[in-house]
C-alpha cells in the first residue's frame, strides 16, 4: 500500500489581497512550512498542486510540482489533479493538506496516513481539519468542480470518516492579520 502526500497551493490569495504563499513567515516562505511537514512525514511521494502563483523557486527538493491549469475554478480541481496523479502512479491513498497552514506538523500527516479507512481526518481539539486521507475507493465520490474538496465527504458521508487526534494548529493564513498572528 502506497500513499501520496499532496499539498494544495493553487489559489491566488484573494482573501489575502494577492499572492501569499511566498510571503515570509518567520524567515521562510509561508508555503515551505506545509511542504516541509508533508515531506518530513515520509510518505511514498510528495507533490504540491500549484496554479495561481509560481512556487518553483521555493519548493524543496523531493517535492514534485503539479500544475493545475483550472485552479481558478475552485479547490475541487486541485484535489482532482492530486487524485489523478495518485491513480497514475498506482498509489492506494492520498493525504491532502493545505499550503497556507504553517503549523500542521509532520506528525499529523503521519497519523492520518497510518489509518486504513475510507476517509481519515486530523482532529485538533475537536475540530476536524486537514490533512485528510482519502483511500482510492472514495476518489470517485469527490467533487470535480467548485470550492470544496474532501469537505464534501466529511459533511455528506460521515459513515466513511475516521477522525484522528493530532497535535498542531490547523489554522490557515487567509489575511495579513493571520500572518501577523503567526509572525
Amino acid at each position: 500500500m502506497t500513499t501520496l502526500a499532496a499539498v494544495l497551493a493553487a489559489g491566488d490569495g484573494s482573501r489575502f489581497g494577492g499572492p501569499k504563499l511566498k510571503v515570509a513567515l518567520r524567515g521562510r516562505p509561508l508555503v515551505t512550512w506545509a511542504l516541509e511537514a508533508a515531506l518530513a512525514a515520509g510518505l511514498d511521494e510528495t507533490v504540491v498542486i500549484t496554479g495561481g502563483e509560481d512556487l518553483s523557486a521555493v519548493v524543496p527538493a523531493g517535492v514534485t510540482i503539479l500544475d493545475n491549469p483550472d485552479w481558478a475554478d475552485g479547490q475541487a480541481t486541485s484535489v482532482q489533479v492530486a487524485v489523478r496523479h495518485a491513480e497514475a502512479q498506482g498509489h492506494d491513498a492520498v493525504v491532502i493538506g493545505l499550503g497556507d497552514s504553517p503549523m500542521v506538523p509532520a506528525g499529523a500527516w503521519r497519523a492520518v496516513a497510518a489509518v486504513d479507512a475510507p476517509v481519515v481526518t486530523a482532529e485538533y481539539e475537536g475540530a476536524r481539519r486537514p490533512p485528510v486521507r482519502l483511500a482510492a475507493g472514495v476518489w470517485a465520490l469527490l467533487p470535480t468542480e467548485g470550492d470544496e474538496g474532501a469537505r464534501v465527504l466529511l459533511k455528506g458521508r460521515p459513515d466513511l470518516v475516521t477522525a484522528v487526534p493530532c497535535a498542531g494548529d490547523p489554522r490557515d493564513v487567509d489575511t495579513e492579520g493571520d500572518l501577523e498572528r503567526w509572525s
